[in-house]
């Protein structure tokens, strides 16, 4: 993918965003010291080049009754092409799975997974996650509170 030139003002656009996503463009306009029209133009841009992926509402699972969080470090028998993508599908079906990562090492993958309660969280385990075909060994531990959750990225100071 090629990389895309940021300017001062992309930035300060992005920083602003990721800030509040749900500010109309006036006022993000007026954050970063620009008019309407050339705002939307930039935000735009920023989208069609994949900068910008998506806008969502960052909701608290203990609202929804997910009460516990835990992550599984996965390790799988074979790391050929095809049983990597294979996995990676599986994980994909599975809502409660919030986040999956590759990673380099003894352990495949990492999986944010949240869960109403240990029983539900104990079922998908078992049912749904160590008997997926190719799974040698599943780890898990139990987030005992969350001390920082930011999405996004770091966007340099100078830039807000």
């Amino acid at each position: 993918m090629a990389t895309i030139h940021l300017d001062d003002i992309d930035m300060k656009l992005l920083a602003e965003l990721q800030k509040n996503g749900r500010m109309t463009n006036v006022e993000l306009a007026q954050r970063v010291g620009l008019t309407a029209p050339p705002c939307l133009r930039r935000m735009r841009a920023l989208e069609k080049a994949g900068v910008i992926k998506a806008y969502h509402a960052h909701i608290d699972p203990a609202q929804l009754g997910y009460s516990i969080t835990v992550f599984a470090m996965v390790s799988l028998k074979s790391q050929a092409e095809e049983d990597l993508r294979a996995f990676e599908e599986h994980v994909r079906a599975l809502p409660e799975v919030r986040e999956c990562h590759m990673l380099n090492g003894e352990i495949d993958f990492i999986l944010k997974i949240v869960s109403h309660d240990l029983q539900s969280f104990q079922q998908l385990l078992t049912g749904k996650l160590t008997s997926a075909p190719n799974v040698s060994s599943v780890k898990t531990s139990l987030t005992i509170r969350t001390v920082k959750d930011m999405p996004g990225v770091p966007i340099p100071a100078e830039a807000e």
